[in-house]
């Protein structure tokens, strides 16, 4: 399910600190975005097509072999796009400038890596908005190299598994408004969940 932050908390703290600000009318134009995790594309995880097993594959021995490979070695490279949707409600009467978006990823609970996403994105009323973040992380530095643990991790990414995992990101968008940028408060917390194949 979409997070939705409301804007003019927000704008209304930025009532306080900006200074030659215009009036309370022109800020709550923008009144708010709602962020979701749309899917995941382009996984590869020690050369295993994540993909391939999304469309209704499973792990092979081969790749089996290059997970226990990798694992041994000590490096479990994984890599994925994550696409994050912004939309902007069809009722709010101003465009939204999406300026920034630092994030924190979390894997089945787990903190792993962070970043910010600094591809500016104007999403009109009623748009939506692709962001799409690379990710790149070693999972034996988060998860160990225990090969069973591991490959049941690969699956879930791939939703080949029975059981339901989270692929959450930490968000903190920054947004340009008529006062200048606006970055969020706080955190708003994006879940997408995965696996249960079966169900």
């Amino acid at each position: 399910m979409p997070r939705t932050v409301p804007f003019f908390v927000a704008l209304l703290a930025a009532l306080l600190v900006a200074p030659g600000c215009t009036t309370i009318q022109q800020l709550a134009a923008l009144r708010q975005v709602q962020f979701d995790l749309d899917r995941v594309s382009n996984g590869l995880v020690a050369g295993v097509d994540l993909d391939r097993i999304a469309r209704g594959g499973d792990l092979g021995p081969a790749d089996l072999a290059r997970l226990g490979t990798a694992a041994a070695r000590g490096e479990v490279p994984l890599r994925f796009t994550l696409h994050v949707g912004a939309e902007n409600p069809a009722d709010n009467p101003a465009a939204a400038q999406l300026v920034s978006l630092d994030w924190t990823l979390f894997l089945d609970g787990t903190e792993t890596v962070s970043g910010v996403y600094n591809d500016d994105r104007l999403v009109p009323p009623g748009g939506v908005a692709d962001l799409p973040i690379e990710m790149e992380l070693d999972l034996v530095r988060f998860f160990g190299r225990n090969v069973g643990d591991l490959t049941t991790l690969v699956r879930n990414l791939a939703g080949a598994d029975t059981r339901r995992q989270t692929v959450r990101l930490e968000a903190r968008p920054t947004v340009s408004t008529p006062v200048g940028p606006i970055r969020y408060p706080g955190t708003i917390s994006i879940d997408f969940p995965v696996g249960g194949a079966g169900r």
